[in-house]
């Protein structure tokens, strides 16, 4: 160990390590491997550690035979200021609140995803959550079950939650930006946004979290209030009625494109600074 490595860095790193390690074989059929590397055994990983004139810096490259370039990690800015602490609160009274709430959207008719879906996708969690994340809408398990979250997306989510956060998923709450399938799985349209848009808006007055993650394009842009492209505001919180609002990639992109883990790793930790979860 290096004397003037920061332990807050080596910490990261290590963390870092761990949860790619658990969440790297997700969305992998069992039994299938790399083509052209058939019976290959796991890459090893080394690690460098270099005092540089920007600070430490630490690197972590595959093993040589792989080829692969190293990727560097650049020393983590100082940690973001926390959110202010909530007053004491009734959870009893937030739960009656939304449990309402669901009753008011009633057997929802309010725009055409309605002719499609199965079952209407409220949200589900912890009615006191402090931490919230907001997805963009219902795929085919989710509709299929009337739960968010459920499906392959869903299981990475939860690994992101409690294996990288060091969080229950009981303990957040999790919603959606419309509450319905769309056909296809297809992005949801402007009208049908904005229909559900009231129902969303209430859920987070009546829970009042102290850090919101919006997930993939559609709620990253909504949360955000911004056009701009997910990979253009993602890492940087932006503000909703107050409430750190954190954009990052969709599990579900992630699935797709395993090596955006490092950046979302890296807003998550944001949201922990803010929430006051990593140890200094």
């Amino acid at each position: 160990m290096l004397p003037s490595m920061d332990d807050q860095v080596v910490r990261d790193v290590v963390a870092m390590g761990k949860f790619f390690a658990s969440i790297d074989g997700i969305g992998v059929k069992k039994g299938s491997v790399t083509p052209g590397r058939a019976g290959a055994a796991s890459p090893s990983l080394r690690l460098a550690v270099a005092t540089t004139q920007a600070g430490l810096e630490v690197r972590v490259a595959a093993s040589p035979a792989l080829g692969a370039p190293p990727v560097s990690l650049a020393t983590p800015a100082p940690p973001v200021a926390q959110a202010p602490a909530r007053a004491a609160r009734d959870v009893a009274q937030v739960e009656a609140v939304l449990a309402t709430l669901r009753e008011d959207i009633g057997d929802c008719k309010r725009c055409r995803l309605c002719e499609g879906r199965t079952n209407i996708v409220f949200g589900q969690g912890n009615a006191g959550a402090e931490l919230l994340f907001v997805g963009e809408a219902p795929g085919a398990d989710e509709d299929a079950s009337g739960l968010a979250f459920v499906g392959r997306a869903g299981q990475l989510l939860t690994d992101m939650i409690e294996k990288g956060m060091k969080m229950q998923r009981s303990d957040v709450f999790i919603a959606n930006v419309i509450k319905c399938r769309p056909p296809g799985n297809r992005p949801p349209e402007n009208d049908e946004i904005s229909t559900c848009q009231p129902f969303l808006e209430a859920q987070i007055r009546a829970i009042k979290p102290r850090a919101i993650v919006a997930m993939g394009a559609t709620a990253g842009k909504f949360m955000a209030k911004s056009g701009d492209p997910i990979s253009k505001i993602r890492g940087r919180f932006a503000s909703w009625d107050g409430i750190p609002v954190m954009p990052t990639y969709h599990p579900a992109y992630l699935l797709r494109n395993p090596s955006a883990k490092k950046e979302v790793w890296a807003d998550l930790k944001l949201v922990m600074d803010v929430l006051g979860l990593r140890s200094e």
